[in-house]
């Protein structure tokens, strides 16, 4: 973090932020505190859940099921990074957060998002070869393999958020310190810069639509080939049954990039500025606490293994 420390000395006299949070009534905050509370508790508890159930079931280390323990993973901590903090700011009335803190939660935040993404890029990758290559899937997708892709995924995800967060930290910041947010979301903290010059905005909000579009279109790619081998599947149970493996990723990819795409698409005048609080709701929040719903109940081995491991713990308690 020495890039931090040098831009921090010659460029910033602003020693901390206050998150100005959701602009809305105090028993509002709280009935906010109480459902993000909730549905952050079952975030981690069906997240745990994956990946307890994929690290002790031997039939589950396949490639499909170990992306998702990765994923599983990424978006544990992605979570972790936004939401304890969102939360404990409901109830306080002082909501500040230091500028290293600021920092550190940006760089986190762009970094794990952009993993969430290669993860499930290399997910569909994952199903490509499955549906249009199975002969080949079990050399071309083995555990060396694997690895280096989650390694990739993460090592890529935070190169990308360190080009971001470089950019946004050598501005100066020297006057207004009031983010209009709920975390120190990139944007919100560009507008506090004490420059007119949008370069780097521009060039910050250009390499996180870049990186989820080119994700996108890859997984678009995948599935427009695997489509095209399942429609030549003679049977029809033949069709579904390769289908309902892609199934749940498709979901999820959908309701990801859905919501990603609001916030990294859409303008960002100052007029628009204030709408990117709640609007930034759905993918800090919804998406990780939908992920592991969605994988548990569109997956008939997790729910088989699920139901094994509850059974176990129940016997086990009465023994």
């Amino acid at each position: 973090m020495c890039w931090y420390n040098t831009m921090k000395k010659n460029h910033t006299q602003v020693t901390e932020f206050i998150l100005l949070g959701f602009s809305v009534p105090p028993e509002l905050q709280i009935a906010f505190f109480i459902l993000f509370l909730l549905m952050y508790i079952l975030t981690l508890i069906g997240n745990l859940l994956i990946m307890s159930v994929v690290y002790s079931d031997r039939s589950l280390h396949v490639p499909m099921y170990i992306f998702l323990f990765a994923l599983s993973c990424s978006e544990t901590c992605y979570s972790l990074v936004i939401v304890p903090k969102m939360l404990v700011d409901l109830l306080a009335k002082v909501r500040t957060i230091s500028f290293a803190g600021c920092a550190a939660q940006m760089f986190l935040f762009l970094g794990l998002g952009a993993t969430n993404c290669l993860i499930l890029t290399c997910m569909g990758y994952d199903r490509y070869l499955a549906i249009c290559h199975p002969l080949r899937y079990p050399v071309l997708m083995n555990m060396r393999v694997i690895v280096w892709l989650i390694a990739i995924s993460w090592i890529a995800g935070f190169l990308i958020s360190l080009s971001e967060a470089a950019q946004i930290l050598r501005l100066p910041f020297c006057g207004p310190n009031a983010i209009r947010h709920f975390f120190c979301h990139m944007r919100a903290v560009v507008r506090l810069a004490c420059t007119a010059d949008n370069t780097t905005e521009v060039s910050v909000s250009t390499i996180g639509m870049l990186g989820l579009a080119g994700s996108l279109l890859f997984i678009m790619l995948t599935y427009i080939l695997i489509l095209s081998t399942i429609l030549r599947i003679p049977s029809t149970e033949g069709r579904q049954k390769a289908f309902s493996t892609c199934a749940a990723h498709l979901i999820v990819v959908s309701v990801h990039y859905t919501f990603a795409s609001i916030i990294y698409f859409k303008s960002s005048t100052a007029d628009t500025l204030e709408d990117d609080t709640l609007m930034s709701i759905p993918y800090t929040i919804i998406t990780p606490f939908l992920s592991p719903i969605i994988f548990t109940l569109r997956n008939k081995e997790i729910k088989v293994a699920v139901r094994k491991v509850i059974t176990k713990k129940v016997l086990s308690q009465k023994l």
